[in-house]
């Protein structure tokens, strides 16, 4: 069935991409409404869109022709999505408080229909506290984003704010109609727990790591359609569902084997927690009459950095990396270390709150510095935030 668009145009410098999405939309066969709002006709002419869309634009709320011919209340229903492109700082302002004082905050506030936003703005107009407040209301009442990547702006500015393509938007239409996955194809590996260095048959030397988050996101990426393996360290914790691969080892050797075996084409994420050293290994148990043993500590190799730097190298290579002190200092330091392209460096000064709980507070860093800073969430939704943020943005 031919899926019918409503495209709102607010006013911005990026509107003119409205039209190539107007464009790009009528070669896939959408049905395609548009509204303009006054601050919209300064930038672009309904004419120009009229001629892409081959339809009356509509502009305003109290104009009798076009209420009679298309009412406000049946353009808030009759549509499969509204996409608010450019969303400018102001009408998601308007949207966030309510407000209904033209006809594209009216037609919102009436719809119940799926709203994607596609903010476009000055960087500072962006971050300023005041539009993330409401950027995050919005989203918590279920409107969509698409935010673009860095670049320079309008304005002559660097930075985030710029408007995110039309070929962006496609996509997210492709996936949200044609019920496909964002990755879709994409093989992962994810390694995940602790790892286990024997000191004798009865003892060993590891750390606190549940494992709760590497299996968290193992999941996540199954569910946006990656054929995911997962490489697990000691834990107590059941299986994830529709994996290609499942695989427990115990030491840091045996969790480096078997990830050379199956680098996939694709992603790695090592979010297990490693064991730094290995212990000169006793065939027989330690007898305390014996003494106290003197134990010799032996580096353990550094899977994150072998994957980054193999010849079969996957696309996308990202770490985790624990963290007391200095989080992101340390975390740009591992990142040029192991050459990965991002470091996703959690908090852990107080390990009750981390290790073997549902919480977690991270830094997410790339080459250039933060990425994003999360506060502490649950270790569920910041997987999410983690596939959804970084993983499919950077393999799409």
């Amino acid at each position: 069935m031919r899926k019918k668009i409503l495209i709102v145009i607010t006013g911005s410098i990026a509107a003119y991409k409205a039209l190539y999405l107007i464009r790009k939309l009528k070669e896939k066969d959408f049905f395609i409404n548009v509204i303009m709002t006054k601050s919209a006709k300064k930038f672009i002419t309904p004419l120009s869109v009229s001629s892409l869309s081959e339809k009356r634009v509509y502009e305003n709320l109290f104009d009798l022709t076009e209420e009679t011919e298309m009412g406000h209340i049946k353009l808030a229903k009759m549509h499969d999505l509204i996409i608010v492109m450019p969303a400018s700082a102001n009408f998601m302002a308007k949207v966030s408080n309510g407000y209904a004082d033209d006809l594209a905050t009216t037609v919102l506030l009436a719809s119940k229909t799926k709203v994607l936003f596609v903010p476009a703005m000055n960087i500072n107009m962006l971050t300023n506290p005041i539009t993330q407040k409401n950027i995050k209301y919005l989203q918590s009442l279920g409107y969509d984003f698409i935010f673009g990547n860095e670049g320079k702006l309008a304005c002559g500015d660097y930075g985030l704010g710029r408007m995110s393509e039309p070929d962006d938007i496609v996509k997210y239409l492709d996936i949200l109609f044609h019920k496909t996955k964002p990755l879709d194809g994409i093989e992962a590996l994810v390694t995940a727990g602790p790892t286990q260095e024997p000191i004798d048959p009865v003892r060993f030397i590891s750390n606190k790591s549940s494992g709760i988050q590497g299996y968290l996101i193992a999941e996540e990426l199954v569910k946006n359609g990656a054929n995911v393996s997962l490489i697990s360290g000691p834990t107590n914790l059941s299986t994830p569902s529709n994996l290609s691969n499942f695989i427990k080892v115990e030491t840091a050797e045996e969790m480096l084997k078997v990830c050379l075996k199956k680098i996939p084409k694709d992603l790695f994420i090592s979010v297990a927690a490693v064991t730094d050293w290995k212990i000169n290994y006793n065939k027989h148990k330690m007898k305390k009459e014996e003494g106290i043993p003197k134990l010799k500590l032996i580096d353990n190799p550094d899977i994150l950095k072998s994957i980054s730097l193999h010849k079969k190298r996957p696309k996308l290579v990202v770490g985790f990396a624990a963290e007391t002190k200095h989080l992101t200092q340390n975390a740009m330091k591992k990142i040029k270390q192991k050459k990965c392209d991002f470091i996703i460096a959690n908090n852990v000064a107080n390990s009750k709150e981390v290790f073997g709980s549902n919480m977690n507070e991270v830094a997410i860093m790339n080459t250039k510095g933060i990425f994003l800073k999360l506060k502490k969430m649950d270790k569920k939704k910041l997987a999410k935030k983690i596939v959804k943020e970084v993983i499919v943005p950077s393999l799409n």
